[in-house]
This record gives structure tokens, C-alpha cells and sequence, in this order.
């Protein structure tokens, strides 16, 4: 069955991730499903249905017959999770103007301002308190500056 989750998967040219939030079960749960930990339960054949009513459940469940239930390849309704993205057309546009509309000047004057006003803040001196080398055969020597 996970093959046939498969073929479906490629046949809407989904990502698992894609097909796994599209018919709302966890991208996991399928990753389990296709690595084989787990197998597909009625919860995801119920999921995958409610997206795809037109899916032959024979096919799905038991590899009979043929994929949709009209049996012609193309389904009745296409429930492409990209469908609900609008096809823009890219005949009337002019892509030579479209860079030139959006790039603006560099301000290159005011980059200069910046690196004069940045402040060096000043740490405080530091000492040294000690040293400590650990060794292979789990000992260890600390080394200590002399006071002044």
C-alpha cells in the first residue's frame, strides 16, 4: 500500500512533506509509513479520501483496478494543493524594465559614516588565575603566576 501512497504522491508531483500537510496527517507519520516502521492506518486512508474522493479504494488498499474511479487516467476534479495558487501569466511581462523599477541607488555615502562613528569600548585588563593541563592517564597539573 505504502508504494501505491507513493504513485499517488508522484502523480500530484507532491514532496511527501507537501502531500503529507495536503491531506492532513503529520509529515512523520508518513516518512514511518514509506520507511516501513509503521503501516498505513485507517486514519490515513480515510485522510488521503477525503482529499481524493475520486481514488479507487480498491487500488489504494489493495492494488485492484485502476487508480481513479473514472479509470481514464485524468481525474474528475483536480484537488492539487497548488491549485489554490493563481497561475500568473509571464507573456505580458516586461522583464527587461522589471529590474530597473525595483533597484534602488546604494547609498554609499552614508556606509562611510558609519564605519567612522563606531566606538572601541575598552575591556579591562585581565590576569591570568590559573592554568590547568589534563593528561592521558586522568591526572592533571595546575599552574599558578606568581603573585606581585
Amino acid at each position: 500500500m505504502k508504494d501505491r501512497i507513493k504513485l499517488l504522491m508522484e502523480f500530484e508531483k507532491m514532496t511527501q512533506q507537501d502531500f503529507a500537510n495536503f491531506i492532513g496527517i503529520s509529515p512523520g507519520a508518513l516518512s514511518s509509513i514509506f520507511s516501513g516502521r509503521t503501516k498505513p492506518t485507517l486514519n490515513t486512508v480515510e485522510a488521503i479520501h477525503s482529499k481524493y474522493p475520486e481514488i479507487n479504494l480498491d487500488w489504494l488498499m489493495f492494488g485492484k483496478g485502476e487508480m481513479f474511479l473514472n479509470a481514464n487516467g485524468s481525474r474528475k476534479t483536480n484537488k492539487s494543493c497548488y491549485n489554490n495558487n493563481p497561475v500568473l501569466p509571464f507573456d505580458d511581462l516586461d522583464v527587461d524594465n522589471f529590474a530597473e523599477q525595483d533597484t534602488k541607488p546604494s547609498p554609499k555615502g552614508n556606509l562611510e559614516n558609519v564605519h567612522k562613528e563606531i566606538k572601541y569600548i575598552e575591556k579591562p585588563a585581565r590576569k591570568i588565575k590559573e592554568i590547568r593541563v589534563f593528561f592521558d592517564d586522568q591526572t592533571w597539573e595546575t599552574f599558578s603566576p606568581k603573585e606581585d
